[in-house]
């Protein structure tokens, strides 16, 4: 499965997976958005990223713990 950044819960499930100690508040976005492009089902231009993808992601990641 591929994963893009409209795939907000898909991502933060994918993030949940590889960092399940991590706590999504503590992390900055520009931290966030190098991990979710390091996933390895991650493909997806990085220049369509925004603050807006990313909170979306972190606030998905938050209500799935």
């Amino acid at each position: 499965m591929t994963l893009k950044w409209i795939d907000s819960l898909e991502v933060a499930l994918a993030l949940i997976d590889k960092y399940p100690k991590q706590d999504p508040v503590l992390l900055h976005f520009t931290e966030l958005r190098e991990w979710i492009l390091a996933l390895d089902e991650f493909d997806d231009d990085p220049k369509h990223c925004s603050e807006r993808i990313l909170e979306a992601i972190q606030q998905c990641w938050i209500e799935e713990l």
